[in-house]
């Protein structure tokens, strides 16, 4: 198991991806789906495996944080393309 499905499993996320910002039948956005947190996007549950694929294919970087300052626990998290020239 990976770094980032300790992460999100830790904290009972769902693999994930955004409705809607599909490219024909490749994964859009990818994003965790958090229980008890609504948000404004429509996620559409995915595989692990499918996820990680798509992580890995786009050569991104998971920089997360692990508590708050408070030191309850973080659910913040970004995927970070370094190839990206506004990133």
């Amino acid at each position: 198991m990976s770094r980032r499905e300790d992460w999100a499993e830790g904290r009972d996320a769902t693999a994930a991806t955004v409705e809607g910002t599909e490219h024909g039948d490749h994964l859009g956005v990818l994003r965790f789906d958090f229980p008890g947190y609504g948000g404004g996007d429509k996620l559409r549950h995915v595989s692990w495996e499918e996820w990680f694929d798509t992580f890995d294919k786009r050569g991104l970087n998971f920089i997360y944080q692990e508590s708050k300052s408070d030191g309850t626990q973080s659910n913040f998290f970004r995927l970070e393309n370094p190839q990206r020239e506004d990133a």
